[in-house]
């Protein structure tokens, strides 16, 4: 199953570098026309800025980016390396820059656009793409760090847990993986828990952030 890496949400995140102002900001798209939306109204929220740089990656589609008015290769390929990096797609980013009067050099533009853009990746966080299997298991509240220890050592994530006079924990796993899970838990508990597969679906689920 392909699996791939999308912006867990949409963040900011803003500081400040010899007096200009850069503000970054990430979402998640599924296509281009939206990208192209976000970074319209970001330019009409932020008018004023002296600079409204983005880039965009759509999966199976089109890779764009713009320096807007910045030096050629300061702004938009910079802030494009760091989801490239990551690898990270059907993500949009747009860096807003309040110039202060201080010229950084192109060594100083490529930092702050890099800071930008990464600052606002780490805000919003990274969730991975793929087909998981959804697992429900009850168990004491003594098994209840054993079911998780489980579930993120085979790669998965832990969902809803629920708390009465025991606990239901709501696992996904990959679907490569969810036998092994339910069979660790029925062996770690010697039979006493199983885990019920629930049905599967195609999600992302956040990995980090």
């Amino acid at each position: 199953m392909t699996e791939y890496l999308v912006p867990a949400k949409a963040a900011s995140a803003e500081f400040t570098e010899k007096r200009s102002t850069f503000i970054g900001q990430v979402w998640p798209v599924d296509t281009e026309e939206e990208a192209k939306g976000l970074i319209g109204e970001t330019r009409r929220k932020y008018h004023d800025a002296r600079h409204n740089c983005w880039c965009y990656i759509v999966k199976d589609g089109p890779v764009r980016y713009s320096d807007d008015g910045e030096p050629q290769g300061t702004a938009g390929q910079p802030m494009l390396a760091v989801f490239q990096k990551e690898g990270v797609t059907n993500v949009c980013c747009v860096v807003t820059r309040y110039f202060g009067g201080v010229l950084l050099g192109a060594g100083g533009l490529v930092r702050a656009y890099t800071q930008a853009a990464k600052d606002a990746l780490d805000a919003a966080g990274i969730s991975v793409v793929r087909r998981w299997v959804e697992l429900s298991v009850d168990c004491p509240y003594s098994f209840l760090e054993r079911v998780k220890n489980e579930c993120t050592a085979l790669g998965g994530a832990v969902g809803e847990v629920e708390y009465a006079a025991g606990v239901t924990v709501h696992a996904l796993l990959p679907e490569e993986r969810a036998e092994a899970f339910a069979a660790a838990l029925t062996e770690l508990s010697a039979g006493a828990v199983k885990a019920v597969e629930l049905g599967e679906a195609l999600k992302a689920v956040p990995i980090s952030g």
